[in-house]
């Protein structure tokens, strides 16, 4: 599927910056407490960069399929082209931090999923932390299939189970969090972004996504 052509068509110019300013408050206000000072942080499936570039940290690395990630990374940040289950340009036990958003329903099956996560747990040091942010088929039903590329239907319970099966620990599921995209609600100013983050019972209102927190666990 023509990766780069799909994005240029669903995101213009403009909405890609008004999503790198809401990006920058998002990071700052909420992911921001799960990232250490100094930690090594992977962004899976990167895209436009718009987490690795805002997020402060001590290493940053981004992998993408799409070339166009080496283009939006920021200065720092070093950019690898390949699939998401293929982290072989990293080291066992290289990075403090997995981060990754709308990624996984992308995926072709299941299969392909827990192989991802298999490498996110190899270049994980031990205590290592995988953060997601995903649509929750269980709100997102509706919508979830409205892109062409959306393969995996994921709700907030399977990706646990995923997580459990791939040794990982669930410290913090968030069912309800974000809406499912920017170009349906009206949070395009960072202020609503603020407040919203701030707001749980918004969340719940109007959250497709979930937001999961997970701990590398120890084979065996």
């Amino acid at each position: 599927m023509d990766g780069p052509g799909l994005y240029a068509q669903r995101f213009s110019e403009v909405e890609r910056t008004v999503k790198a300013r809401l990006w920058a408050v998002f990071c700052r206000d909420f992911l921001q407490r799960y990232v250490p000072p100094g930690a090594a942080v992977l962004d899976l499936g990167a895209g436009f960069c718009e987490f690795i570039n805002h997020i402060e940290c001590g290493t940053k690395y981004a992998i993408d399929e799409n070339e166009g990630v080496r283009a939006c990374a920021a200065a720092g940040v070093q950019t690898h082209v390949g699939p998401a289950h293929d982290l072989s340009f990293l080291p066992t036990a290289s990075v403090d931090v997995v981060f990754t958003s709308n990624l996984f329903e992308h995926m072709l099956n299941k299969e392909g999923l827990l192989t991802a996560l298999g490498e996110v747990h190899r270049v994980l040091r031990p205590g290592g932390r995988l953060l997601i942010i995903q649509p929750n088929i269980r709100y997102a039903y509706a919508q979830y299939w409205d892109f062409l590329d959306h393969h995996l239907p994921l709700s907030d319970r399977s990706m646990v189970e995923a997580l459990l099966l791939s040794h990982f620990t669930p410290r913090e599921v968030r069912p309800r969090f974000l809406p499912y995209s920017t170009k349906s609600v009206r949070l395009r100013r960072p202020i609503f972004m603020r407040i919203y983050l701030r707001c749980p019972p918004l969340q719940w209102l109007v959250g497709r996504q979930m937001f999961i927190a997970a701990d590398r666990a120890e084979l065996g």
